[in-house]
């Protein structure tokens, strides 16, 4: 199969570039190009020119990710509105051809898109983003679950503590984030538990989308020896939380640099288990880091004294206290994985095999980094860090701006400027509230409706209730 039509594929470039944003001369216009959705193209191979051509099917893809209603019946409907109202015959309203056009895009086409959108931001963020002229990049994990079937089970199990039946199929989600503009740069999906599925395992597959001279902030399950030494031979610094399982802080030792700081020499354990023997033997005998100190006064929070362990051992570098405040900072990486699984409601996946679900996971990811996208133009627009922007704000007056955006999108570029600059004017009175040492009890106080656990399995219990055994 070819796809003959060349003028077609740049027109949906066109229109797919304009939807977020990537046209005219705002600034960011060359994170999504042509150069960019090409190369991805050559991965899908050859295609029949019809309606769900691979662009026009991750259009709808983005749309279904972006919406509050993820199914696909609402995703056709809207492409359906869409061709009529460019005039174009309308499609059948059935799913299936949507579903298996999804199901043929490969999934390097969505991961390379994400990944490329990410790292194109993240190289362009202003230098007044940065922290101390460094690119900072957070790494955390987190978990997905999926529907309960066969496929889904056997690539990702459930929990082994659940009952067969009860459980859902759940996959753990590393992502590594730009602290600057918010924008994922990398990302992996593994098993929840097993040997190499653990998060330090999913970092290691990861770190090489990090950038050289750049700095990783993470918590302590990531501040271990080897990870040091690894990303030290990377030319990455890191900052983060002293791991009290394995080292405890003496400040009576080392070379002193202030009250509770000092510079200590770690010695190399005496095995590594995730390395083999020669990689082992090649790591350096130890390394050389600095630890400090500082409390945490607030309250509600729950740690009151924090030891952080960086590579940056020149003071001159970062102070003491700039190394509690970029540590502070790394909640920004919970703020971010909320925003991609709460905001954007990937936390339950709708797809029934592995790869779609791979597959949803990246469109998710793709759309997260698109609306990242539109948020730092609005902020060098008006003269704001993206990360004083709203997220739930941007993708709520995208969703509101869509139709007009799509009804503008061959009007003049004067036309369209003027209603770009509505469209950011709108993302940028959003803004977060700087509170930083905020606190609230994890306490509901509206009540819902309450209904018992399914502790059997669902046909086991309808048929209990079929024969009247049970009432629920």
């Amino acid at each position: 199969m070819r796809y003959s039509n060349s003028g077609s594929v740049r027109e949906h470039v066109g229109f797919l570039r304009r939807q977020f944003l990537q046209d005219g001369d705002l600034p960011f216009t060359d994170v999504l190009t042509e150069d960019v959705i090409t190369p991805a193209l050559a991965a899908v191979g050859g295609w029949l020119d019809r309606i769900f051509s691979p662009l026009v099917t991750l259009w709808v893809f983005l749309g279904q990710a972006l919406s509050a209603d993820h199914s696909c019946r609402a995703a056709v409907a809207r492409l359906i509105a869409h061709r009529l109202s460019r005039g174009q015959r309308p499609c059948s309203a059935e799913t299936g051809a949507y579903c298996q056009a999804r199901r043929r895009l490969p999934e390097t086409f969505f991961a390379d898109l994400a990944c490329s959108v990410g790292r194109a931001l993240d190289a362009r963020a202003e230098r007044r983003w940065l922290w101390r002229g460094r690119r900072v990049y957070l790494f955390d994990g987190t978990t997905v679950s999926m529907p309960d079937t066969p496929a889904n089970q056997a690539a990702y199990p459930q929990v082994y503590n659940q009952k067969p039946g009860l459980g859902f199929p759940i996959a753990r989600v590393g992502a590594v984030i730009s602290l600057a503009c918010g924008a994922v740069v990398n990302l992996g999906v593994c098993q929840y538990a097993g040997k190499g599925q653990g998060e330090v395992s999913l970092l290691r597959r990861l770190w090489d989308a990090l950038r050289p001279g750049g700095l990783l902030l993470t918590d302590a399950l990531m501040a271990n020896w080897t990870n040091i030494a690894m990303l030290k031979e990377r030319g990455i610094e890191l900052v983060g939380r002293l791991n009290k399982a394995h080292r405890t802080a003496d400040f009576r030792r080392g070379q002193r640099l202030g009250r509770e700081d000092h510079i200590v020499q770690w010695r190399k354990p005496t095995s590594i288990r995730s390395l083999d023997w020669r990689s082992y033997q090649a790591l350096p005998e130890s390394i050389t880091v600095r630890e400090t100190r500082f409390r945490v006064a607030q309250p509600g929070f729950r740690t009151k004294v924090v030891v952080v362990v960086t590579t940056l051992l020149d003071p001159r570098q970062a102070t003491k206290g700039e190394l509690a405040e970029l540590y502070r900072a790394r909640w920004h990486n919970e703020l971010d994985l909320r925003s991609i699984k709460s905001t954007m409601q990937m936390g339950e996946l709708r797809c029934k095999t592995p790869a779609m679900v791979r597959k949803e996971i990246w469109a998710h990811v793709l759309a997260y980094n698109l609306i990242r996208t539109v948020m730092a133009q609005a902020a060098v627009a008006h003269d704001l860090l993206p990360r004083s922007i709203s997220f739930k704000g941007a993708l709520q007056t995208l969703e509101a701006f869509q139709p007009l955006l799509e009804r503008r999108a061959d009007r003049r570029g004067a036309d369209r400027s003027g209603l770009y600059q509505d469209f950011l004017g709108a993302i940028a009175t959003h803004r977060v509230g700087d509170r930083p040492d905020r606190f609230e009890p994890r306490l509901k106080k509206r009540r819902r409706n309450n209904y018992d656990w399914l502790t059997s399995p669902r046909g086991e219990v309808k048929r209990k209730m079929a024969k009247g055994l049970i009432v629920i």
